[in-house]
């Protein structure tokens, strides 16, 4: 299954591997790592996550305080965010049409 990122939700990506980068050498990399996987488990079983939203769906991302949120869109992930789920709960929503 192909996977698609919106552009703010590369940003945040890139965003959430310098900062643990910046904390602790390869910590950036762990955390590419474990995005990587909840990837791989999107697109093994893409509708098992819990729907949040109007056809939004969030995995987890194990070992860190993110969720990988995204959609379907004819035999397509759509990856519209990678929100940390300590913040602003919802900033998402506008992302969507």
């Amino acid at each position: 299954m192909k996977v698609e990122f919106l552009e703010a939700a590369q940003a945040e990506l890139d965003q959430a591997f310098e900062w643990y980068e910046i904390q602790q050498n390869n910590l950036g990399l762990q955390f590419l790592y474990e995005f990587d996987a909840a990837i791989r488990r999107i697109t093994a079983y893409p509708k098992s996550y819990t729907l949040i939203g109007n056809e939004i769906r969030r995995c987890l991302i194990k070992r860190f305080p993110y969720g990988v949120l995204y959609g379907l869109d004819e035999g397509k992930v759509i990856v519209i965010a990678v929100a940390h789920l300590h913040r602003k709960p919802d900033y998402w929503m506008e992302r969507i049409g």
